[in-house]
């Protein structure tokens, strides 16, 4: 219920990781504009309604008026947010029956004015109705729980049939029975089978376990249970997270730290495990006495073999990554310091052709399985450091030069990014423009100031 925000101040932790969850959730769909639009501080950002309507836009997949422009004014944030308020409390959303989206406690100005405890509010009344309503409202278990009362606390006694109707303070209708909807298919189909006890979106998912329990439902050749089972939580956790974002495309919304305390934030975990409702695979009748099979369960996973290897691979990444990191403390000259750049950066490339070897995925739908994900995670990591500290030296160096590798660097990093083919067209679209775009602003800088006149000038007279 939104207007609890308003009621009770969220503690500064849980506020916080709400304030990322959600951000992220936002992000997630703000890559689909074009251009790719990005939230860095959500009570910040929203204050203008610019972001709010885009999210609405891309959510509904309706036109929105908008105002803007980089001299609006207080009296246009509060017409772009009063739009964006209009337009979800005029929203029907069709679950069991047509209902609307009930604001409590939110007003524009409260957003305008960048009230964390509203515009989370305000944010969770989005992601509950365009997410989690929509998505838990073909699991069968949620028409059983159509009838029941509505409220997150909620539970319907035998004696309810009898009673005569009972008027109710207005709350979002639907919360509660998307929420048990949602327990209940985590319980029924992941955790249950594993001798899980899952009875919260909070404490239950300390572990990390109940997340493999969900990925291993989904696909089940991804995941060792065995192997999981006693390790830290932290690991389990990061691991879970990577696990689902690169074999069934779900952003990491959650942080591990987030969810390894005494009381995660419940709705900070709804919103990422309602995710996982899109990815469910689709069982296909393949032999003639119709026994339904799951084309997941088909696929062989790595041999032991190449996961010893692939571990060994990631094991070298991390050496070489801490061997980066002791190598940029150590005093010397430039010069020195290039030498000792270029000698990380030989080994890494050396090793470029065995990485993208073992990075080729055995999967028919493209995707990586743990093992090469961390592999490939840690490639990125080292890879992003040695780029990062040739930068720095480059920065060192006398002008222009200092100058002219800031600008090859910027060039080359909006180049830089990767388009899979697990992308979906929009996004790969955005992931394509987006790059264009912002290597025409290199090129549009670089032609336009004097370091390239200067440059040549240098270069003509050397010779």
């Amino acid at each position: 219920d939104p207007g609890r925000y308003g009621k009770n101040r969220l503690g500064f932790s849980q506020e916080a990781v709400q304030k990322r969850t959600f951000t992220k959730w936002i992000n997630s769909h703000l890559a689909k504009c074009v251009p790719p639009l990005e939230v860095t501080d959500l009570f910040e950002d929203i204050k203008d309604g610019v972001m709010l309507l885009a999210l609405l836009e891309v959510l509904s997949g309706q036109k929105l008026p908008c105002e803007q422009g980089k001299k609006l004014k207080r009296i246009h944030w509060v017409a772009n947010i009063g739009t964006a308020l209009k337009f979800l409390e005029g929203r029907k959303v069709r679950v069991h029956r047509l209902l609307c989206i009930k604001l409590v406690n939110i007003n524009s100005t409260d957003i305008v004015d960048g009230r964390p405890s509203i515009v989370l509010g305000l944010v969770w009344t989005i992601i509950l109705y365009f997410q989690i309503e929509e998505l838990t409202s073909s699991l069968p278990a949620l028409h059983a729980l159509s009838s029941s009362a509505s409220s997150l606390d909620s539970s319907t006694s035998s004696t309810d049939t009898t009673s005569p109707p009972v008027k109710r303070k207005p709350l979002p209708p639907m919360q509660g029975g998307a929420r048990k909807a949602l327990l209940r298919w985590v319980q029924q189909t992941a955790t249950k089978r594993h001798g899980l006890e899952v009875k919260d979106f909070g404490p239950s998912w300390r572990t990390g376990l109940a997340f493999f329990a969900v990925i291993h439902a989904l696909r089940p050749h991804l995941v060792d249970m065995e192997r999981v089972w006693r390790r830290p939580n932290r690991e389990n956790l990061q691991e879970a997270f990577l696990l689902a974002e690169t074999e069934l495309g779900i952003p990491q919304l959650l942080d591990p730290e987030d969810v390894d305390v005494d009381k995660p934030d419940e709705k900070s975990v709804m919103t990422y495990v309602a995710q996982f409702l899109k990815h469910l695979p689709v069982p296909k009748q393949s032999d003639s006495e119709g026994q339904t099979v799951d084309e997941y369960t088909l696929r062989p996973p790595l041999s032991r073999e190449q996961r010893k290897s692939l571990r060994e691979l990631k094991m070298w990444l991390d050496q070489l990554e801490r061997d980066a990191v002791q190598a940029q403390e150590t005093e010397g000259n430039l010069a020195q310091q290039y030498q000792l750049f270029k000698s990380l950066r030989v080994q890494l490339e050396m090793m470029r052709k065995q990485v993208e070897g073992a990075l080729q995925s055995t999967q028919r739908d493209g995707m990586l399985t743990v093992d090469q994900a961390l592999v490939k995670q840690a490639w990125e990591r080292v890879s992003n450091r040695l780029l990062d500290w040739h930068l720095q030296l480059d920065r060192s160096l006398p002008a222009p030069l200092d100058m002219v590798g800031t600008w090859l660097h910027e060039a080359e990093g909006a180049l830089r990014q990767e388009v899979t083919v697990q992308q979906a067209h929009e996004v790969a679209a955005s992931t394509v423009h987006r790059a264009i775009e912002q290597h025409k602003v290199c090129v549009i800088a670089w032609c336009s100031c004097s370091i390239l006149n200067s440059f040549c000038n240098t270069a003509l007279f050397s010779f």
